[in-house]
């Protein structure tokens, strides 16, 4: 398998069992060893050392993230209503110590969810946090609503030994990287790569393989690491979704991702799950 994309990893205990036991849960906020999350700028804190931030309990904190040990942690929702933007926060993210990334993931999408889900979709009326925050329930027709997460698969595509990478317009200069697209209703993660390989580089695949897969928390994906095996290297590109794409070969591969002088592009950054598939296929997709 390939290595542990950034953001992944077991994080906090969720301790799912004591989401629906409120007064419980009450009682853990109140515990001497409660901490609850500090926000800053719509994003959870980070310390000098990459380290959360973590405070004292004040009032009833409608999240609650889990257990550390034994520890309770929590989170208050960060005031203001617009989603944190990953191209705007990617200096946070390099931040980020790697054992805090998944708690950091999971905080700022469930936040997200809240800032975007605060009416029913069933009758429209407002509804509040419940199991923890891990919920959200309507008082007036009784649904009860759980966070969302898209799907949304990143692939490599391979022929004869190069490897087919893209650049969207909003990418640094230089910047290439695996190609993606949202799964659609309906679609297997193997039909979803084929389909988007199709439409964005225009070729047909076989042999596609799931590899890893990273939680994405702007605002709240699940990035599914894939690799197929193109029929022909014609490529077509969709100049509507991507600025460019190309075949690079191993040896290109490799000098991108080390930061070679002379490298004829830029890899994506190391938190980024598209590095993390560079790095496998480069060790063989072991």
């Amino acid at each position: 398998m390939p290595p542990e994309p950034f953001f992944s990893g077991p994080g906090l205990d969720r301790a799912d069992h004591l989401r629906s036991a409120p007064d419980a849960v009450r009682q853990l906020a109140r515990l001497p060893a409660a901490r609850q999350l500090a926000w800053e700028n719509g994003a959870p804190a980070i310390g000098e050392a990459g380290q959360l931030v973590w405070q004292a309990v004040t009032g009833d904190p409608p999240l609650f993230l889990g257990l550390d040990g034994e520890a309770p942690r929590f989170s208050h929702l960060p005031d203001g209503s617009a989603a944190v933007d990953a191209r705007a926060h990617f200096q946070l993210l390099a931040m980020v110590d790697a054992a805090e990334a998944p708690t950091f993931a999971a905080a700022l999408s469930l936040a997200n969810w809240h800032r975007r889900h605060g009416h029913c979709s069933v009758c429209g009326q407002v509804t509040e946090p419940n199991r923890g925050g891990w919920s959200r329930a309507c008082g007036s027709c009784g649904a009860e609503h759980y966070p969302r997460v898209d799907p949304v698969v990143i692939m490599l595509a391979e022929h004869d030994g190069r490897l087919l990478l893209g650049r969207q317009p909003h990418y640094p200069p230089g910047r290439y990287s695996a190609l993606a697209g949202f799964v659609e209703p309906g679609e297997s993660m193997e039909a979803a790569v084929a389909r988007e390989l199709k439409e964005e580089a225009g070729i047909d695949v076989r042999e596609v393989r799931y590899l890893s897969s990273q939680p994405w928390p702007f605002p709240s994906s699940l990035m599914i690491g894939a690799h197929a095996v193109a029929i022909d290297d014609s490529l077509t590109v969709d100049t509507n979704e991507l600025d460019d794409a190309r075949w690079f070969t191993r040896q290109e591969v490799i000098d991108a991702v080390e930061q070679r002088p002379g490298a004829s592009f830029q890899a994506p950054p190391p938190w980024a799950i598209a590095r993390t598939l560079l790095e496998a296929w480069l060790d063989g997709l072991k």
